[in-house]
């Protein structure tokens, strides 16, 4: 842990997972793989002279198109991977062929297949796509993780509007959460802060000014009788009293409980002691990348820091070891930094890894943690 350097690596990833990721050493990963039929939409950088970066063209074609490439990787899958898998990709293929979509579901069930491997038994993978694939996506990960090991569909409204013709406007994409193991899993659920439409309706001031709100004092499930204020009171049928009779004692002694006008007890919740909301699966609080913000490079899919800080924080803890396999512009890697986690990017052109350096550097500084790039040309 101490020698740890994090890693960027250049290269194709299923290559890079290969050969230098170990078995069951990631805490979490986040992809972000692209997919669009138009590769022109997916070829994000340029050259100085404004050209696309030819190689990341050919990357792409190789992803998006079925090839040669494409029908080695799958006879690979079928020859090599479990039964329940090769049954899978012999059943996409008879539905839709030698296609597009056909080339990016191979691609993506050999990587899928490494990463799963590469996670620890507490270990979570994050998938980020659009809804044009999801449904193929899913099963491959039903596939490789297991139905049991499905956490989440979680859903991220990206825009207040958009406008489709001759359909519903398309808000959202899609985060797939899986666990490797989940009965071991890593989680840490997330809160947010109350609004102010809920403190100003749910909550008044006692005599020192303090927002307080009551709460039931019953829970689910039969339970004996309590006393509150010297008074024996029998809980409504299959409802029990949530406290010991030392604890009533107690939240009564620090005026924590009071009676209703019905004679019930209720328990004062002090919104200075309240942790928030808990976040469930549908995110319409992260607004997407505009030109207004700081963080913007450009980039035409980059991902708001704060989406990656949401699950970071839940998934891992300082120290942790994150694998973004698919880099984008390196939110995921900037974030894993900002946050005390180590970290591994990989991307297929010089382009990309170089951008992530800049990034770094200008971001953090000399407080960086030490990394270093393997496998990027040092000369023409």
């Amino acid at each position: 842990m101490e020698n740890w350097k994090n890693k960027l690596y250049f290269g194709d990833n299923l290559y890079i997972l290969r050969k230098y990721v170990s078995d069951e050493s990631i805490d979490l990963i986040y992809l972000d793989p692209p997919f669009n039929s138009n590769a022109t939409y997916n070829v994000l950088f340029q050259e100085k002279s404004g050209e696309k970066s030819t190689a990341q063209i050919t990357a792409f074609e190789d992803t998006w198109q079925w090839s040669q490439e494409s029908e080695f990787a799958y006879q690979e899958i079928i020859r090599e991977s479990p039964k329940t898998l090769a049954d899978l990709m012999q059943a996409f293929r008879m539905f839709l062929g030698q296609t597009d979509m056909m080339a990016y579901l191979t691609m993506m069930a050999q990587r899928l297949n490494e990463l799963q491997r590469t996670l620890k038994s507490t270990g979570s993978i994050y998938l980020h796509f659009g809804p044009t694939a999801s449904h193929y996506l899913k099963l491959l990960l039903d596939e490789v993780f297991g139905l049991e090991n499905f956490a989440n569909e979680i859903v991220w409204e990206r825009f207040n509007f958009h406008a489709d013709a001759h359909r519903w406007g398309r808000l959202h994409d899609v985060i797939l959460y899986y666990a490797k193991d989940r009965t071991k899993t890593n989680f840490i659920t997330q809160r947010r802060s109350y609004g102010e439409s809920y403190i100003s309706s749910h909550f008044k001031k006692d005599q020192n000014g303090r927002l307080y709100r009551l709460d039931n004092a019953l829970a689910a499930g039969q339970g004996s009788a309590k006393t509150f204020f010297g008074k024996v009171l029998e809980p409504p049928s299959g409802t029990h009293w949530r406290w010991s009779q030392e604890n009533i004692d107690m939240l009564i002694g620090e005026g924590l409980i009071v009676l209703t006008r019905t004679g019930r007890p209720s328990v004062k919740r002090y919104l200075d002691n309240m942790p928030g909301h808990s976040i469930g699966d549908v995110w319409t609080d992260i607004p997407e990348i505009n030109s207004q913000v700081q963080e913007r490079l450009g980039y035409p899919t980059q991902k708001p820091e704060v989406l990656l800080e949401r699950i970071i924080l839940a998934s891992s803890n300082e120290g942790d070891l994150i694998l973004d396999p698919f880099r984008d512009c390196g939110t995921t890697i900037a974030v894993a930094e900002k946050l005390h986690r180590r970290w591994i990017g990989i991307d297929i052109t010089h382009l990309a890894i170089t951008l992530m350096r800049h990034r770094l550097n200008n971001t953090f500084g000399k407080e960086l943690s030490q990394f270093e790039i393997i496998g990027q040309p040092k000369d023409l």
